[in-house]
């Protein structure tokens, strides 16, 4: 499998592609990682050095690989945060000309706005630009609960009420959906689940929730979501082995202390998963 990866990237720590590439790669997957910034490190830490990359620049590098006569053997075109509303521009005409190339390819949107802790913390335009464009696009989102939210002018909490809002959302384009940090109501204390929902109908899986933040997580859950699900079309066994891995790195990243991901120390997750998790069908 080939992956073309559209994302950010950090020179210290784990976010964009610098989380997404070593994972992919780890279960096997060719990666073609395509950089929109090169900074020293990710924004959370309130001060970073290097380049927003131009969308022309963006685009240039995708062109000069479609010279070298790589797009019919790209399977999935993967996105993720979109700093800028020509960055989506460029994203979109690269997904169609690797369509055109590969018919049998699908883009993979992760359509990152925020989280409903902190709200949104992307430019006003983006939410807009990716509910009415980019997602529409996309074969594959994969929002946490809030995005979904947005995407869709609801609210969902309960399980009803999220899967109603990824009907709403499955509606405008994209037929599989990974619903991350799902927070309802009626779940055991102590517990975060994630949700996925294709045409075969809707698994949902419970983990325990660590109390941190981990930029990144979401890079690492949507890449490895994607491949896995491309790989073989099987839902539940896609969200299982993708909720292992990310459990086992999120564990032994809260046990390190670290702020940043421990994403080289915890590949055997990805390699071999654990599946400890069991997903639910919910309808």
């Amino acid at each position: 499998m080939k992956i073309l990866s559209v994302q950010s990237a950090v020179a210290f720590g784990h976010v964009g592609n610098s989380a997404a590439v070593f994972p992919l790669q780890r279960i096997g997957v060719e990666v073609l990682p395509v950089y929109t910034v090169n900074f020293s490190n990710h924004t959370g830490y309130g001060a970073w050095r290097g380049p927003l990359i131009s969308p022309e620049d963006v685009r240039e590098v995708l062109l000069g690989i479609e010279d070298r006569g790589v797009l019919p053997q790209i399977d999935v075109v993967l996105s993720g945060y979109q700093g800028g509303e020509g960055i989506a521009d460029v994203i979109l005409e690269t997904v169609e000309r690797v369509k055109a190339a590969n018919p049998a390819a699908v883009y993979s949107c992760d359509p990152v706005m925020g989280n409903a802790k902190s709200g949104c913390f992307v430019a006003p335009a983006i939410p807009v630009l990716l509910r009415d464009r980019v997602v529409p696009a996309a074969d594959i989102i994969t929002p946490n609960q809030f995005e979904l939210g947005f995407l869709t002018g609801t609210e969902p909490d309960t399980l009803e009420s999220t899967l109603a809002a990824v009907e709403l959302v499955r509606a405008t384009g994209p037929r599989t959906v990974l619903v991350t940090s799902v927070e309802r109501p009626e779940r055991e204390d102590g517990t975060i689940e994630m949700l996925a929902v294709d045409d075969s109908g809707a698994w949902i899986v419970q983990t325990p929730y660590i109390p941190m933040k981990a930029n990144g997580s979401g890079d690492v859950t949507a890449a490895l979501f994607t491949a896995h699900y491309r790989s073989t079309g099987d839902l539940a066994d896609a969200l299982a082995r993708t909720t292992s891995s990310v459990f086992d790195l999120l564990t032994r990243t809260h046990e390190s202390g670290e702020r940043e991901l421990q994403l080289v120390e915890s590949q055997d997750a990805y390699a071999n998963p654990q599946m400890q998790f069991k997903p639910q069908q919910v309808s």
